[in-house]
């Protein structure tokens, strides 16, 4: 565990982690290659169906100042600058654009303290979006709401609250969301060194509609990781990642529809080189 209560989105992160993270039905290819100077740059590959989508992101870090700038497939260019610590420990100041959308700018500012997390980002427009989000506690308990604002319309679009609890071994958390409509558990278990399980509780109060997903995560050894889920609508998952060289890594994944087995079962390969 680390040391304050954290930002609002590490909520549940890990229980969202096991049951999601790696998954996919597709094929993905990723390279990243460093220059002497510092420069990363990232290129990926991802097949959807019969689309290929690709994108090229290049990262420099000078000092505390860490620029972000990938270019896709549809001729987007995505631009972060992220500056740490710009006057004093803790602070984190993120300015994010898209050309050639001019609507798409936004500044953001964390601040991480021992008993206290804010994040709060505005939109770079004429009637911008605010949104403020907060935590305080430990980190063992932490309680914490996110807040969304649209100045044009004079409305609150998002408004949630999570609480979340943490020990050694264990992480539970519970957030209410959609204003209210919507209420989430989770549930992050440590069972050993080896293995470890979660699970995710979704109800909404308006369609009266329950998800539910297990999943658990076990390491076979020091380069070998499996791991598998199932909901409570008969989709099952499997993956299987295998670091086949320091910082690379090849995984495997597969779903199947209990309720549909008539249909054929979805694959989906990735592939992470790193030098």
């Amino acid at each position: 565990m680390g040391k304050g209560p954290g930002l609002y989105t590490e909520i549940g992160k890990r229980a969202r982690d096991l049951l999601n993270k790696d998954y996919q039905t597709d094929q993905k290819f990723t390279i990243s290659t460093y220059s002497p100077t510092g420069v990363a740059i990232t290129s990926t590959g991802h097949k959807k169906g019969d689309v290929f989508v690709a994108d090229i992101n290049t990262q420099l870090k000078k000092k505390n100042v860490t620029t972000d700038i990938k270019v896709d497939t549809d001729s987007n260019l995505f631009t972060t600058i992220t500056v740490d610590e710009p006057y004093f420990p803790g602070l984190k100041a993120i300015l994010s654009f898209k050309v050639p959308d001019q609507w798409s700018g936004k500044m953001e500012l964390q601040y991480l303290h021992e008993y206290s997390a804010i994040s709060t980002s505005i939109g770079l427009t004429p009637n911008p979006a605010i949104n403020l989000s907060g935590v305080i506690g430990t980190n063992v308990v932490s309680l914490g709401t996110e807040l969304s604002f649209d100045t044009k319309s004079g409305t609150v679009t998002k408004c949630n609250a999570g609480l979340s609890y943490s020990n050694a071994d264990l992480i539970a958390s519970l957030t209410l969301n959609d204003k209210g409509d919507t209420v989430k558990a989770s549930y992050y278990h440590t069972v050993n060194p080896t293995h470890a399980v979660g699970a995710e509780v979704n109800h909404s109060f308006s369609t009266n509609e329950s998800t539910f997903t297990i999943g658990s995560q076990h390491v076979l050894d020091p380069l070998t990781t499996v791991k598998a889920r199932v909901n409570n609508f008969g989709k099952a998952s499997a993956l299987v990642q295998h670091e086949w060289r320091p910082k690379s890594f090849l995984t495997v994944s597969g779903e199947m529809d209990s309720k549909a087995i008539d249909k054929s079962a979805k694959f989906g390969l990735a592939l992470a080189l790193k030098p």
